[in-house]
């Protein structure tokens, strides 16, 4: 599966570090190749050969060559998660970086075959469709608007701009948080001309802390963390972001980890995993 995901990546000029270096002039252009399925059985065999592409986008963009300050970066404990009963046991391990390439590839493929499944608490939690509008992050600090993510004319996604009020995107090819499913937010960690990004404290968060998502139809959902995990990018987690889920599933993605001056771009990306666990409105 991994081998074949790769080679769909080279065959449409995708490789990691060839996007890093021309999205350090095109930030907005690159991002995830995507077409619509008839099912969302089908969805996520589409989105994980696509998901790479995605995150090569994400981490590319997000480039801070003359930043001063490091973004925080997920602990083990995070990384290990919370189980149903509220206590730690996930067998995913965060990268320390680019080169923790066996434990961090093993947690990857073992956790890519199966559906993930939810605290038990939220998992007959759901809500119908409805576009989110704001994000909240209080234990980081954050609080934005969403941007919609959709796609380009040449199929690639959406990425939120670069600027100095950086916003994070709800990914518009994923559910609505809340929905049954993974939604997807991307942000930036950082910038060079802009400092410090949305999900610069990303990593930082822990699990147990809560994320709230207002949405159009005048309902909150309130998702808590699961984990917190950083992984090197060419061994992201594809079908645990981006795959069915047995539950109402939210991802928060950025880049981070060291940073590749030679290739303009992160060598990890950070994923908080977590869970609808409430609903307000």
């Amino acid at each position: 599966m991994a081998k074949h995901l790769r080679s769909s990546i080279l065959a449409n000029g995708g490789d990691a570090e060839v996007l890093a270096v021309r999205a350090q002039h095109e930030s907005a252009e690159r991002g995830l190749k995507h077409r619509q399925l008839p099912s969302h059985r089908k969805r996520s065999l589409v989105l994980s050969a696509a998901a790479l592409l995605a995150i090569a986008g994400i981490t590319s963009v997000s480039v801070a060559a003359g930043s001063q300050e490091q973004a925080p970066t997920p602990t083990a404990a995070a990384a290990l998660g919370r189980t149903a009963d509220g206590s730690s046991g996930s067998s995913a391990k965060p990268a320390a970086s680019s080169s923790a390439s066996a434990s961090a590839s093993a947690s990857a493929s073992a956790s890519a075959s199966a559906v993930v499944p939810a605290p038990a608490v939220a998992a007959t939690l759901t809500l119908p469709a409805a576009t989110p509008t704001h994000l909240d992050v209080p234990s980081i600090g954050v609080s934005s608007d969403l941007l919609q993510l959709g796609t380009n004319p040449d199929g690639t996604a959406q990425v939120p701009p670069l600027g100095k009020n950086s916003q994070a995107g709800w990914y518009t090819g994923s559910p609505t948080p809340g929905q049954l499913g993974p939604s997807v937010i991307f942000g930036h960690v950082d910038s060079k001309s802009y400092g410090p990004g949305v999900f610069f404290k990303l990593g930082a968060l822990t699990p147990g802390e809560q994320i709230s998502i207002s949405r159009a139809d005048g309902t909150v959902a309130i998702f808590t963390i699961d984990k917190v995990v950083q992984y090197p990018k060419d061994q992201f987690p594809t079908i645990d972001v981006y795959g069915n889920t047995d539950h109402a599933a939210l991802r928060l993605v950025t880049c981070g980890g060291p940073f590749d001056y030679s290739a303009s771009s992160y060598e990890d990306n950070i994923v908080a995993f977590a869970s609808l666990t409430s609903i307000k409105g």
